[in-house]
């Protein structure tokens, strides 16, 4: 059983939107700086967006403006708009303190086609 689990990834063309969502489902993360994570096909796993258990956001450079990190008690969500071929890859949620980071779940396919 694994502790996050990620969802709302699908195959989409160029500008259109998806929401993913991630549930923490054995521990509360309402306390923690949680982060959404992608790995682009052949690439390494990197940070795209965090929030703070105070609700301060941080995205990188190439989403920014197009994504919008949100939180509720015990899930994480990432709203993706004007989605970009660059943007596919699978999308992990997770700790944003690597230090403490849990265990990484499946994961949620997003394909973005031109």
């Amino acid at each position: 059983q694994v502790d996050l689990v990620e969802s709302g990834g699908g195959l989409v063309q160029a500008g259109a939107s998806l929401r993913l969502s991630c549930v923490a489902t054995r521990r509360t993360i309402s306390r923690n700086a949680m982060g959404w994570y992608r790995r682009p096909p052949g690439k390494e796993r990197d940070l795209v967006a965090g929030i703070t258990s105070g609700g301060t956001t941080n995205y990188a450079e190439d989403v920014k403006g197009r994504f919008t990190i949100s939180r509720d008690y015990n899930r994480v969500y990432l709203q993706m708009n004007s989605l970009k071929p660059e943007d596919t890859g699978v999308y992990y949620c997770n700790l944003l303190d690597s230090s403490t980071r849990w265990d990484w779940g499946q994961g949620t396919q997003v394909t973005v086609s031109s």
